[in-house]
């Protein structure tokens, strides 16, 4: 994507099923969990590169015994730090007794970071926040075993304030109000609750505290405590968390927004936000990962019974399509497919753009994660260049020398890697003139493959704010002398923010927005934004169940192709020779290339949420007041 916007984040869960012991005869080495974290955070890293966290539980150990670790990491690359630390221990550790080395025992009692549970997280900073407390795995420490918790997401909620009002009614005082702290106090509130019921039932049979600690992580019932603890939440989350004494759980929304993997055997079961993160770290086969259904839980006991559990009713599945266009790796075999979907069905609109003269056209892609968009569109094109030969054959059959056969069959889709990403460009001078010179060569491009009665097709993944492709691609592609540049988006208009996760939290900052606002203002049609803010200031103190979308009107009175037609214009640099032409994936094109994740909400406004029409028609008031503030 050649506008950055960031998205929060991976998790990845680990349960060995067996003794450590076994994991040490079969595989070598009892630190057999760590490096499979290892893998699975690495795997993930596309999905979050600010920061980075390892926490890990150990079994049935002796009262003062140490059974929680946990490093995380805000350095430059985070996941590459936290496990550089806890190779550092462990092999000071072995260093300093060599009798740990081969026993297993021996490493679990004194190593950390050694154990049967494990939790890792990566994240980007959506709130511009990265310090390292900042940083998942969050924990919730207490002295009774089962009070601990260990949680960490991949979430958003959208209303945060109301979920911190309630935890004030229940007696408590949050340190801050952010989700991942008001989240995890509530689940632990209602462990507290449920862990106090269960002595006091222990009490009434006449066990002691200590006898009443086995039969409280028996009896514990996960399931519940997340029905009590999610009542209200709205958002997109798929959360996981550990309890002390060795249970965990991985908790995914009703409306599946965000995704959530697993996978079980006999040795382990482990839970990734990504299937090919788990095919590849434990070389399983694409139909043995299972996806986790939308509104429920995986609750792995300590005593290890696996099951998944209903824990909110599930709603009509709106799992984000951003995960296919963009974020998740392009190696699972579905988002590979979908992907090249994408760039084949938008092929019809780039015909039109080009009068349907491939033969002076080169197609090319913005790297890297465009790629395979690419493909599928060359694919296409392809089709298309075969039918028109074979049709000209048809119609000149009788006539049609060997020469000119030759001729026709030696025509070919012309493709070519153009735009090349440099380095990363640091700006060391905060003139904005200066500035805009070095994000201008952020991409490089190649010379001498483009004539000057060329059309130079480039596809990305989406277009959202429109920034580099103004000040960077189009003037660099300028320099190769095109005809025309037609920039081609296998992603619809954004036209929305999003509130579960992605950082596009302003509406103003939209590209989609911005040409939206002023098709209104040159038509005279200005009111409907005055309008739009009356509507949405009257819903202020509205239920969000109650609360409409009205920001839809503002793009209500024109056509997709005015609006992309108008992006087109406000990203025109003005001092380059080429058209330039800019083509948006349609919606319906969107759902049939990506049957199964049908949200859309940044695409339509069809919120999967009562909190995220809320939302939006916050973002549209601070818009309107001049706020620059997020709207949630």
């Amino acid at each position: 994507m050649s506008d950055a916007i960031k998205h929060e984040c991976g998790i990845a869960l680990l349960r060995l099923k067996k003794p450590l012991a076994f994991y040490k005869e079969k595989y070598g080495t009892a630190f057999y969990g760590i490096q499979k974290m290892y893998l699975l955070m690495e795997k993930q890293h596309n999905r979050g590169q600010d920061g980075a966290g390892f926490a890990s539980i150990k079994f049935d150990v002796e009262p003062g015994e140490r059974y929680i670790s946990r490093v995380r990491s805000n350095k430059a690359q985070p996941i590459q730090d936290i496990f550089a630390q806890i190779n550092e221990r462990i092999n000071e550790e072995l260093s300093l007794h060599p009798e740990y080395q081969d026993n297993v025992q021996l490493q679990k009692d004194h190593i950390p970071y050694i154990g049967e549970l494990f939790l890792g997280h990566v994240r980007y900073g959506t709130f511009g926040k990265n310090s390292l407390e900042s940083v998942h795995p969050f924990l919730r420490q207490n002295n009774w075993m089962h009070r601990n918790l260990i949680v960490a997401g991949n979430f958003n909620m959208t209303n945060v304030t109301e979920l911190f009002n309630s935890l004030v009614e229940l007696g408590q005082h949050p340190k801050e109000m952010a989700d991942t702290v008001t989240v995890m106090e509530k689940i632990g509130h209602f462990l507290d609750d449920e862990v106090t019921d269960l002595y006091q039932e222990c009490k009434n049979n006449g066990l002691s505290k200590r006898e009443a600690s086995p039969v409280i992580a028996e009896k514990l019932d996960l399931a519940k405590i997340l029905k009590r603890a999610s009542k209200g939440w709205d958002g997109g989350y798929a959360m996981a968390g550990l309890l002390g004494h060795g249970d965990s759980f991985v908790f995914r929304d009703p409306a599946g927004i965000r995704p959530a993997y697993f996978y079980e055997d006999d040795e382990i079961v482990v839970v990734a936000s990504e299937r090919p993160v788990i095919q590849t770290s434990f070389n399983v086969p694409f139909e043995k990962v299972q996806e986790l259904q939308p509104g429920h839980a995986l609750i792995i006991k300590k005593n290890g019974n696996v099951s998944q559990q209903e824990i909110i009713t599930p709603t009509i599945k709106k799992a984000c399509s951003f995960e296919r266009i963009y974020f998740s790796r392009g190696s699972d075999a579905e988002i590979y497919q979908e992907r090249k979907e994408l760039g084949k069905l938008i092929l019809p609109a780039v015909l039109e753009s080009i009068e349907n003269d491939t033969d002076n056209t080169v197609f090319s892609f913005i790297p890297n994660t465009a790629e395979t968009s690419f493909y599928g569109m060359v694919e296409a094109a392809n089709d298309f260049l075969n039918q028109r030969k074979n049709q000209f054959i048809l119609n000149n059959r009788k006539t049609l020398t060997k020469e000119k056969l030759e001729e026709i069959l030696s025509v070919k889709i012309r493709t070519e890697k153009i735009a090349i990403k440099d380095a990363k460009l640091r700006t060391f001078i905060t003139e904005d003139s200066s500035r805009d010179d070095l994000v201008a060569h952020v991409y490089d491009v190649t010379y001498g493959v483009i004539k000057p009665t060329d059309n130079l097709v480039i596809i990305d993944d989406s277009i959202v704010r429109g920034t580099t492709l103004k000040k960077s691609i189009l003037k660099m592609m300028d320099r190769l002398n095109p005809k025309r540049i037609v920039v081609v988006s296998s992603a619809p208009q954004i036209r929305y923010p999003d509130c579960y996760g992605i950082d596009m939290a302003k509406l103003e900052g939209l590209i989609a927005f911005q040409a939206a606002i002023e098709l209104l203002k040159e038509r005279n049609l200005y009111k409907i934004v005055d309008d739009v803010y009356k509507k949405c200031k009257s819903q202020e103190k509205l239920k969000d169940a109650d609360v409409v979308n009205y920001v839809n009107e503002i793009y209500a009175p024109f056509s997709d192709t005015e609006i992309s037609n108008k992006i087109a214009a406000l990203l025109h640099p003005g001092d380059i020779n080429a058209e330039v032409k800019i083509i948006f994936q349609t919606v319906d094109n969107l759902h049939i290339a990506c049957p199964k994740n049908l949200g859309d909400w940044y695409f339509t406004g069809d919120y999967p949420t009562a909190g995220g029409n809320r939302v939006v028609n916050k973002a549209f008031m601070n818009f309107y007041e001049g706020k620059d503030a997020r709207a949630y």
